[in-house]
């Protein structure tokens, strides 16, 4: 069976935002390693030894993998998919949607829906769209 994971890239402040997804959202830090100690540290560029080559956090048993853009790669921005987060009760959702918000830019205020309780959009300041869902209703197809 194959595992699904999400990968992002961030446009150097990838270790700052896992720091704050940690806090916020109660994940733990699994590893965070700069391309300065990468076995072929001396292969990147000088500028790029505090970047973030490769980092992990876990929320809940759910993996989200990041890094800076590579040396030599333009960053292109975060665009054409959201993380997804859902919560059992629509406070609990406010709680993280709230906190997510801080200094980003909500695109779909938290709003009652015919799935859930509570549902809203928004972009983290570090760029990382995101839908936040609470409350789940039992609805039929």
């Amino acid at each position: 069976m194959a595992l699904l994971e999400t990968y992002l890239t961030f446009n150097g402040n990838c270790a700052e935002a896992l720091r704050f997804y940690e806090r916020t959202l109660g994940g733990k830090i699994e590893m965070m390693m700069t391309f300065a100690e990468a076995p072929d540290a001396d292969q990147y560029p000088p500028e790029a030894a505090k970047q973030i080559m490769h980092a992990s956090l876990v929320i809940d048993g759910h993996r989200l993998m990041a890094s800076d853009a590579m040396p030599g790669q333009p960053f292109e921005g975060m665009t054409g998919f959201s993380l997804s987060l859902g919560y059992n009760t629509a406070p609990e959702a406010k709680k993280a949607f709230d906190a997510l918000t801080a200094g980003g830019q909500v695109t779909m205020p938290l709003q009652d829906t015919f799935w859930a309780e509570t549902f809203g959009m928004l972009i983290d300041r570090f760029g990382t769209p995101w839908m936040l869902s609470g409350g789940p209703k039992d609805f039929q197809r």
